[in-house]
């Protein structure tokens, strides 16, 4: 049985610390039952590559934000791979954004790839907040 989250080290390091290249893993959350087991398989059949961290997008305008967050804290309950959760701003508001990385720093997500993300019109269009939200990932 693995450590519990709260006594494992993180495993991301620069490549230089590791001797060599620092290798991860993107996955894109699964929209459909059979994606989610193609998802986890290829997860299982990865991990012992050892990736210095795993990461799990958000889709255009953050249209798959809840299942990004499900298949993080699942990678981070039920493997030993790092999670790195993708976190955009686009449609949502300051609270949303700082709720959702409240949830992800009390479920043991130590690791945020903060995006702006990009605009709803699509990527031609010109950014613009949601009303009372951040305008920069940082």
């Amino acid at each position: 049985m693995p450590a519990p989250r709260s006594q494992r080290r993180s495993r991301v390091t620069s490549p230089l610390e590791r001797g060599g290249i620092c290798v991860s893993f993107e996955f894109f959350p699964p929209k459909t039952p059979e994606m989610e087991r193609a998802l986890w398989e290829a997860i299982q059949r990865l991990a012992p590559l050892s990736p210095g961290f795993v990461s799990v997008t958000y889709g255009a305008g953050g249209t798959t934000r809840e299942r990004t967050h499900a298949t993080v804290k699942r990678i981070l309950a039920e493997t030993e791979l790092v999670p790195a959760a993708h976190l955009t701003c686009v449609g949502a508001a300051r609270a949303e954004v700082d709720r959702v990385a409240r949830g992800y720093w009390d479920a043991g997500v130590r690791h945020i790839v903060a995006l702006r993300g990009d605009p709803p019109e699509g990527i031609d269009a010109r950014y613009r907040p949601f009303p009372g939200g951040y305008a920069f990932a940082s």
